[in-house]
């Protein structure tokens, strides 16, 4: 589970009583969809003929564009999530990813878990003795797609919900 017991407000909406802007929101919704979209590869090797978790990225996008509803996003991501059902190892991680990216337009602490299993599909895709420098490689490229306007937001939640997320983002 990617959730800590209490929400940062800092990453809930403002209409919900939080302090995060919609512009920031669609931000965190945009990287998410670029951490999913990062390891999409590793899903589309072992189900080529699925594309749910890549609708999923798309309407994440799409939403970040207001073309699409919050709800259609969110519906994606358990489509995604779906298709990860049946598999194991980095094909499943990154459906995994690609769920979560769609459902920050729902809830945006979601964006860190589209980050966390970008990072598990990366670590599950090269030999044991590699996953440590592939999974700090993957978090590194993640933080340089970080748009400045919420980057320590991320690396805060990320140092915040570290133990939550399989301690992935270690500092």
């Amino acid at each position: 589970m990617i959730f800590a017991a209490e929400r940062d407000p800092r990453l809930i909406t403002i209409r919900r009583g939080g302090c995060l802007t919609e512009a920031d929101h669609r931000l965190l919704a945009w990287w998410a969809a670029d951490c999913a979209e990062h390891v999409l590869s590793l899903f589309e090797a072992a189900g080529p003929d699925d594309g749910r978790p890549r609708q999923a990225v798309a309407a994440a996008r799409a939403w970040t564009r207001g073309e699409v509803a919050m709800m259609r996003c969110r519906a994606a991501g358990g489509h995604a999530n779906g298709a990860a059902r049946a598999l194991a190892g980095p094909a499943r991680e990154a459906a995994h990813a690609a769920g979560q990216a769609a459902c920050v337009p729902h809830v945006a602490d979601h964006a860190l878990g589209a980050a966390a299993y970008g990072i598990r599909a990366a670590r599950a895709a090269v030999p044991a003795e590699e996953r440590a420098a592939a999974g700090r490689a993957e978090c590194a490229w993640q933080r340089e797609q970080l748009p400045a306007a919420i980057r320590d937001l991320v690396l805060d939640d990320q140092r915040r919900r570290n133990a939550h997320c399989w301690g992935l983002f270690d500092f």
